[in-house]
C-alpha cells in the first residue's frame, strides 16, 4: 500500500531529528556520567543509546505493518498502539484498544511538555549566570580562577521574562516554517558545541581520582538523565508521516541517531574528565567567565529557545484538534491560540515550582520518557506480530527491554522525587551558578 505524500524532504527531516535530540539533555550527560562512574557511565550510555534507537526502529516497523493491516495511509504513535491492540488475539485488549491511544497521548503530552519545562529552567539558569557575572567577565578564557558573582534577581523572574517570547514562538503552527527555526537552532548549537569541545579537550586533569563506578543510589539519576537525552521518540512517526518519501526514513533514523549517540558519549566523557566532581547540571554552567564562553551560553540558549517550538509541536497536535472540533468554526483560531498560550504558561509555572535543572531532567526522563522510549515499543512489537508468528527470542528480548524500562521508571522516578523534596544544602542556585575552571 502506498503511503501518503507530504511536503518535508530528507534534509529537513534530518534537521528535525538532530534538533529533537541535541538539546538540554546532551549538556546534562557529563553529570549523568558522574552519577554512574567513569567506566560504568559511558558503557551504560552506549548500551542505552543502542536500545533506545532499536526501540525507535521497532516503532517505525510496527507502524508500517499496521498501516497495511488496517489500510491506513499512516499512523501516529497512539494509532499504532490502538490498532495493535484492536488486531491482537485477546478480546479484552481489542475491547479496550482506545485506552491504548489515550495512554500514549497522555505520556506524549507529559513528556514533551516536560521537555519544555526543562527548557525554561535551562534558559533562566544560563541567562542568570551571564548577567550575574557580567561585571567580572574577562577576555582571558584560560586562567585558573573561579567566577565571583554579584547579587541578581531570582531565576524564576527570568522565566517569566521569557514567557511572552515563548508564547509568540508557539503561535507558529507550520512544520515547514518550524524547520527554519530548527536550522537556526542547529547552527547556533553546532557553533556552541565546537567551542565547548575545543575547551574541554585542553589540559584534562588526571582522571585516576575519579571513581570508575559511582554510588548505586545515584545511578537512577543517571538513567533518568540519559533516557531524557534520547528525547525524540515522540517525534519519530510525526516526522516520517510528513516526509515526501517515507521509505527513506529508516536510513535517516539510524544514520542520524548514530551521530547523536557518538556525540553523547564523547561529550559526556570529556565533560566529566574536564570538570570532575565540580560538573554542573549543564556543562555550560561550568564554562569559564570570559566573553567567548558567555557568548556560547547565550548562543546555545538561543538554540534551546527555538527548540521549544519543535518539542511543543507534538502535544499541540494532540490537544488542539480535539478541542477545536468541539467549537464552532469561527472560534477555531481563538481556541487554537488560547490553548497554545495556556500550555506555554503551564510549562513556565511548573518550571517556576521546581527550578532544579538536574532533577527535573531526571524526573521527566524516568517518569515519561522511559515509558514511551523503552516500555511500550517492545510490547507493541509482541502484540503486533504475535498472531502472525514471532520468535521466542524476539519475545524474550522485547520483555527484557520493557522490564529494564519499568525498573528505570520506578527507581528513577522515586530517586528524583526523593532528591527534590530534600532541603537544599546551599543557597538557591549556588551550585548552579558557580563556574569551576581547571
Amino acid at each position: 500500500m502506498e503511503r501518503k505524500k507530504a511536503g518535508v524532504g530528507v534534509f529537513q527531516t534530518l534537521i528535525h531529528l538532530l534538533k529533537g535530540n541535541i538539546g538540554t539533555g546532551l549538556l546534562g550527560l557529563p553529570l549523568a556520567v558522574k552519577n554512574a562512574g567513569l567506566l560504568l557511565g559511558p558503557l551504560s550510555l552506549l548500551i542505552m543509546g543502542i536500545v533506545a534507537v532499536h526501540c525507535m526502529g521497532i516503532l517505525v516497523r510496527c507502524a508500517h505493518h499496521l498501516c497495511h493491516r488496517v489500510q491506513k495511509p499512516f499512523v501516529d504513535y497512539g494509532d499504532a498502539v490502538m490498532y495493535g491492540l484492536k488486531t491482537s488475539p485477546s478480546s479484552w485488549l481489542q475491547n479496550h484498544a482506545v485506552w491504548g491511544r489515550h495512554l500514549i497521548d497522555f505520556f506524549l503530552i507529559l513528556t514533551q511538555l516536560g521537555f519544555c519545562c526543562v527548557y525554561f529552567v535551562f534558559l533562566a539558569d544560563n541567562l542568570k549566570q551571564v548577567i550575574e557575572a557580567a561585571n567580572t567577565t574577562t577576555t582571558n578564557c584560560y586562567t585558573n580562577e573561579t567566577v565571583t558573582l554579584t547579587s541578581s534577581i531570582d531565576s524564576r523572574l527570568y522565566m517569566l521574562c521569557f514567557l511572552p517570547f515563548i508564547v509568540l514562538l508557539v503561535f507558529v503552527r507550520n512544520l515547514r516554517i518550524l524547520s527554519i527555526f530548527s536550522m537556526l537552532a542547529n547552527i547556533s548549537m553546532f557553533v556552541s558545541l565546537v567551542l565547548i569541545y575545543q575547551y574541554i579537550v585542553r589540559d584534562i586533569p588526571d582522571p585516576r581520582n575519579l571513581p570508575l563506578v559511582a554510588d548505586w543510589n545515584t545511578y537512577p539519576l543517571f538513567f533518568g538523565t540519559t533516557i531524557f537525552a534520547f528525547e525524540s521518540i515522540g517525534m519519530v512517526l510525526p516526522l516520517e508521516n510528513k516526509m515526501k518519501k517515507s521509505d527513506h526514513f529508516p536510513v535517516i533514523l539510524y544514520g542520524g541517531m548514530t551521530i547523536v549517540t557518538l556525540l553523547y558519549v564523547s561529550l559526556a566523557c570529556l565533560g566529566y574528565l574536564k570538570f570532575g566532581p565540580a560538573i554542573q547540571a549543564s556543562i555550560t554552567l561550568n564554562l569559564p567567565n570570559c566573553w567567548l564562553f558567555q557568548s556560547v551560553k547565550l548562543l546555545y540558549s538561543l538554540g534551546i529557545f527555538f527548540t521549544y517550538a519543535l518539542q511543543f509541536f507534538v502535544p499541540a497536535e494532540i490537544i488542539i484538534p480535539f478541542a477545536v472540533s468541539r467549537v464552532p468554526k469561527k472560534w477555531n483560531l481563538v481556541v487554537d491560540l488560547s490553548i497554545r498560550t495556556g500550555l506555554a504558561c503551564v510549562t513556565c509555572a511548573l518550571a517556576i515550582l521546581v527550578p532544579r535543572l538536574d532533577l527535573v531532567i531526571s524526573l521527566v526522563g524516568s517518569l515519561s520518557s522511559s515509558t514511551l522510549a523503552l516500555i511500550i515499543p517492545p510490547l507493541l512489537e509482541i502484540i503486533t506480530y504475535y498472531s502472525e508468528g514471532i520468535s521466542p527470542l524476539t519475545i524474550i528480548k522485547d520483555l527484557l527491554i520493557s522490564v529494564l524500562g519499568f525498573v528505570g521508571f520506578v527507581v528513577g522516578t522515586y530517586q528524583s522525587i526523593y532528591e527534590l523534596i530534600q532541603p537544599p544544602v546551599s543557597p538557591t542556585f549556588a551550585n548552579l551558578t558557580s563556574a569551576f575552571v581547571q
